[in-house]
């Protein structure tokens, strides 16, 4: 769950920097770089070909990485959950 609270917070923060400038490299914070949890994070995303680093610590997503954050659903949304059954004021839930 915290894995993909921090890939999800990455990729808004990047996608949110691409909107502005798509050539501008994010600088990771200390914490970031040196937590091993950050650096797979950043490790996979590179692999999948969505960001590209300057130098480590320095990241921005490429054109294929935009895409795909354009196209996943929000991480919050509740799109992909089943609709919540309505209980009528006539039925008691307790017996």
């Amino acid at each position: 769950m915290e894995r993909d609270l921090v890939r999800d917070g990455l990729r808004f923060k990047l996608a949110e920097q691409y909107r502005e400038c798509p050539t501008r490299f994010l600088s990771l914070s200390k914490e970031a770089i040196d937590s091993a949890l950050g650096r797979e994070i950043v490790a996979e995303l590179r692999n999948e070909g969505h960001i590209e680093e300057e130098v480590r610590g320095k990241v921005r997503l490429t054109p294929r990485g935009y895409r795909a954050f354009q196209s996943d659903p929000s991480p919050y949304s509740y799109r992909n959950f089943m609709t919540p059954r309505v209980v009528s004021a006539s039925t008691s839930p307790v017996q």
